[in-house]
């Protein structure tokens, strides 16, 4: 790692080695960048740093965006197309499946091509594909074309994380990963909104909307943000060294990998899973995040529930009750420059300038608790004949409580996994979509069967009992991570 990571006065870092080429001991100088060299995505300019992260935001924003827009509307494809509404709601779920499934390619794809590749190609397959689902003119097409909309758009979701990572040095990246984790969260919330009142012109308009977005996104993608992964940049700095001397040895670390590339494309597919499975912090952080994104998927289905059912409302009266959702989500991130400054008081109390990785998990710890008080009083206000303020101040506290959490998360997995960052985000996308794409399917059973107030303080108990994560890893994740095969150490937090 330390060719990527460190900038040299020379650019390149002397190294003898085998040789890929003629299998023998040679003498190759590693490419690096140079002292504050302009092209290392970290020595951006701070309004390009900032441009590139409202960029991707914006992207995962309309992808979140895309995922719920279709809910407001849901009546009209059963009856265009003569489906039940356990049909219709497949238009969800295999979107949100393709959301679990693409990570496990695209993230490992991402480290070995470069993240702009995969971005430019996933965001054109992914509009293409939406306009098949605008015209459908059978469920059949409209399923098939949600799956691979959803397994193209998991790309960028997948990959800001890492495109973080490589942008922001560990100090400044809270900031910028607020702006992030709020897309996920806000474009969900939106959605319903924007549908509920757009939806009456038909739910094909719900769709023309998404090849509107997605098409901007895909525009600002291609033509404005540059590659940001340093390997990749470091890989096409080494290639045009070697063209202009017409000297072999300059290379990079990718250079002198002597396994077949099939071999290493292998263990690039296989290693969301490796990190998802065998690592702890990975597979219960993920289990958390899985929790609180089923819990946003339930809402789409649980409000028109409370308030259509419940209250009479309209599809699009009901829409305006995520905008506390979508508040309290906004509110949070604005706290985050706050969350930021404590931790960089944390790196100037730190020895060499670097709290562990665990300093990460404190807003975590601070914040558990607004998703279970939410919940309790969403439940508890819910009845028909309580006034709407009960469940509306419920959602504004869960959208509170989402932002800290989710920030906390990634910026948790990417200190404890920073080489490996954008696997290790999509170990944790590929669970949370599963658990998104199901839970949408039995929501409405599960409120039939326990009531508003039942199934509702069901999920706040999750909630609770998800509160212990953050404080088991606080304390032992140090202990944890030195058992680790995955974890990321330097030399000082080895010493």
């Amino acid at each position: 790692m330390e060719e990527f990571t460190e900038e040299t006065s020379e650019g390149i870092i002397p190294k003898r080695t085998i040789s890929r080429v003629s299998g023998r001991v040679e003498d190759h100088e590693l490419v690096t960048f140079r002292l504050n060299d302009p092209e290392n995505p970290k020595n951006f300019s701070k309004v390009k740093k900032w441009y590139c992260t409202l960029v991707v935001a914006f992207v995962c924003f309309v992808v979140a965006f895309n995922s719920s827009v279709i809910t407001a509307n849901l009546e009209g494809v059963s009856r265009t197309f003569h489906v039940s509404n356990e049909v219709a709601l497949l238009t969800i779920t295999m979107f949100v499946i393709g959301f679990g499934v693409g990570p496990l390619a695209f993230a490992p794809l991402s480290e070995l091509f470069g993240r702009k590749p995969v971005y430019v190609v996933t965001l054109a397959i992914a509009v293409i594909f939406i306009i098949p689902c605008a015209v459908a003119q059978n469920i059949g097409t409209l399923l098939v074309c949600r799956l691979i909309d959803g397994i193209a758009f998991s790309a960028p979701m997948t990959l800001v994380g890492g495109t973080l990572a490589d942008l922001w040095r560990n100090e400044e990246r809270g900031v910028p990963m607020a702006f992030f984790s709020a897309a996920p969260f806000i474009g969900p919330a939106i959605g319903p909104l924007v549908g509920g009142y757009l939806g009456t012109l038909g739910w094909r308009w719900l769709y023309y909307i998404q090849i509107i977005l997605s098409g901007v996104a895909f525009s600002l993608v291609t033509f404005t943000v540059p590659e940001t992964y340093a390997p990749a940049l470091l890989s096409r700095r080494a290639r045009a060294m070697r063209k202009e001397t017409g000297d072999s040895k300059y290379v990079t670390e990718q250079d002198l990998d002597t396994r077949p590339f099939g071999q290493r494309l292998r263990i690039f597919l296989i290693r969301p899973l490796q990190l998802l499975f065998l690592e702890p912090i990975v597979f219960f952080i993920t289990l958390y995040m899985s929790v609180l994104y089923g819990l946003l998927y339930m809402f789409f289905i649980a409000y028109p529930i409370v308030y259509q059912g419940g209250k009479g409302w309209t599809a699009g009266s009901t829409g305006l009750m995520f905008i506390p959702l979508a508040l309290g989500v906004v509110l949070s991130a604005t706290l985050s420059p706050l969350v930021n400054k404590h931790y960089l008081s944390l790196c100037a109390k730190a020895p060499n300038g670097k709290p562990p990785a665990e300093a990460r998990l404190i807003p975590m710890m601070f914040s558990c608790p607004f998703i279970p008080i939410g919940l309790f009083i969403f439940a508890f206000t819910s009845y028909p004949d309580v006034s709407y303020w009960g469940p509306m101040m419920g959602g504004f506290s869960v959208g509170f409580g989402f932002i800290f959490l989710y920030n906390s998360a990634n910026n948790y997995l990417v200190d404890t996994y920073q080489h490996q960052a954008a696997s290790a985000l999509a170990a944790k996308t590929f669970l949370r979509s599963i658990w998104g794409a199901g839970v949408v399917l039995f929501t409405t059973q599960m409120y039939d069967t326990l009531g508003l107030q039942g199934a509702s303080s069901l999920l706040a108990g999750l909630g609770v009992l998800c509160c212990a994560i953050p404080f088991v890893f606080y304390f032992k994740g140090a202990a944890i991570r030195k058992f680790s095969k995955f974890a990321f150490a330097d030399e000082d937090e080895k010493m």
